[in-house]
């Protein structure tokens, strides 16, 4: 039951280094801006950022809204003075307020949470484009995967370094970065509410999250991903219909074939 575990490819920081000085370094770019949350994949990003482009090219923001621990914040805010990047904080209270306010009949959480990932998108790109800088975005394999961000939001970026790695993946870059502890054991997790975890939602640990969708990588079937990780198979099966009724997230809008070549269909660059 050992041969669905996805392990980090040795190459992983060299070939990331070189994807962002190939998208955000000099010539063609002029550096890259951060979400800063506090989780393990924007410190990762930030910090691979800063290898690859120097401290001077990286812009971290933090971006917090009204239940944002002010400790979290010192915390994050201390990382990108480690780091050597220059950092900045815009406060969403406010602008939280004016959107609720707009629209008083959106009460759902899961909906205001998407409102404020989608707000804070906003923020990066209006900074980015003051800088002429790339929105790196902070995903990773098994987010994109299950649909688990923000269309829009999270989901709305320029590159995505991390984008071909599983989370226990990036956990391990993560070691081999000397990322700091407090932030590799913090529990994962959008904030879109209190005692929220991404694991709580799912219903499964990456560990096992990511041996599942591994496994779908190989071309395994339900039967055999079940069979080789010993994970049940209802379990195995909802993580395969969770992949599929996410694809919309994976995609460009879909257009109607008119033309001779198509936007995201066969004309692509």
């Amino acid at each position: 039951m050992s041969d669905l575990i996805p392990t980090l490819p040795r190459t992983a920081v060299g070939a990331i280094h070189q994807f962002l000085r190939a998208h955000a370094g000099p010539p063609s770019g002029h550096g890259g801006i951060v979400g800063l949350s506090g989780g393990l994949d924007s410190a990762v990003t930030a910090r691979l950022a800063r290898d690859a482009l120097g401290p001077e090219r990286v812009l971290g923001v933090l971006l917090p809204d009204p239940g944002y621990p002010e400790s979290l914040q010192r915390e994050t805010r201390e990382f990108a003075e480690a780091l050597g990047i220059e950092h900045r904080t815009v406060p969403l209270g406010p602008s939280i307020e004016a959107m609720r306010a707009a629209v008083p009949e959106v009460r759902d959480r899961v909906t205001l949470g998407n409102m404020t990932a989608r707000l804070r998108m906003t923020l990066l790109y209006a900074l980015a484009r003051e800088r002429e800088r790339l929105v790196l975005g902070t995903g990773n394999k098994s987010e994109l995967l299950l649909g688990y961000f923000t269309k829009y939001g999270d989901g709305g970026v320029d590159v995505l370094p991390l984008g071909d790695l599983y989370k226990t993946q990036v956990r391990a870059l993560a070691v081999e970065l000397d990322i700091p502890g407090p932030i590799r054991e913090r529990a994962p997790t959008a904030g879109f509410w209190e005692g929220q975890t991404d694991e709580g939602e799912i219903g499964l640990p990456y560990e096992t999250i990511d041996r599942i969708l591994y496994g779908f990588e190989q071309l395994r079937t339900e039967d055999e991903v079940h069979a080789t990780t010993g994970v049940p198979l209802a379990s195995v099966h909802a993580l395969a219909v969770r992949v599929a009724q996410n694809r919309h997230k994976r995609r460009l809008p879909p257009i109607p074939k008119l033309g001779l070549r198509t936007v995201g269909l066969d004309w692509r660059d």
